[in-house]
């Protein structure tokens, strides 16, 4: 299992980031919704949903800050006339206990903190697989987190942090969290009703408008308000 330790902020202790699951939902910025036209994945139009869009990432996805993420080889297989990994900003947080059917009212309760994540997604694959967005979302690297978990006592409203990401220094996105749909207490009722949450398990809110594709030599920084910037950059898988 992909671990990854990121340090506790205002603490001299780290933290081991290892999930048994992480889950992802989409469509949870109205402004994203509205950009599907230049997006152009399945399942993605612009039609507000009624309950939260979930998918997973694999753990092996997982890198930490200042690793790289890697644009994968295998893509060029498939003779994509565009071909086009993007980058995503997002609010995640780590859930601190085992739970399940948690109440709305306590859902706070169960987080344990909060980082930044970027959902990077393969939107050829994500697009045209029959099974859905699970493949184009979780290849290796495409889960950068950090740059370190802030407790979530020490975030006074998570509901209300700007969001920005930055493309080779160039703003491309940016946002507030009180423009999700779903908010964070609505997310960890509806999935805990679904799933079983374990000590550690992931679970990332959306991204906001902007998204767009990544490029050999790219650096992306993801920077949400009180928890930091997650800076990341990219290559090209060699092909073998």
């Amino acid at each position: 299992m992909k671990q990854i330790i990121l340090p506790v902020k205002n603490s001299e202790a780290t933290y081991l980031v290892s999930p048994s699951k992480i889950i992802a939902l989409g469509l949870n910025y109205r402004d994203h919704i509205a950009e599907s036209h230049s997006v152009r994945v399945k399942g993605f139009d612009p039609v507000e949903p009624d309950e939260p869009v979930l998918f997973p990432k694999m753990s092996s996805s997982l890198i930490g800050p200042g690793e790289t993420i890697v644009l994968p080889a295998l893509v060029h297989d498939y003779r994509f006339e565009e071909p086009r990994t993007d980058y995503e900003a997002e609010l995640a947080f780590v859930i601190g206990r085992d739970c399940k059917n948690v109440p709305k009212s306590s859902a706070l309760d169960v987080v344990f903190g909060f980082f930044c994540l970027n959902d990077v997604s393969q939107r050829n694959i994500q697009t045209g697989d029959k099974s859905g967005w699970f493949r184009g979302k979780s290849f290796d690297t495409f889960c950068p987190v950090g740059p370190q978990i802030v407790r979530t006592g020490e975030i006074e409203n998570p509901q209300d942090l700007d969001i920005v990401c930055r493309l080779n220094g160039k703003i491309v996105q940016r946002s507030n969290t009180r423009h999700m749909i779903f908010s964070i207490d609505e997310i960890v009722a509806f999935v805990s009703r679904n799933f079983t949450l374990y000590e550690g398990d992931i679970i990332t809110t959306g991204t906001p408008s902007g998204v767009g594709p990544l490029h050999e030599g790219d650096v992306v920084e993801v920077e949400i308000e009180g928890i930091g910037v997650l800076e990341n950059h990219c290559v090209e898988e060699e092909l073998s």
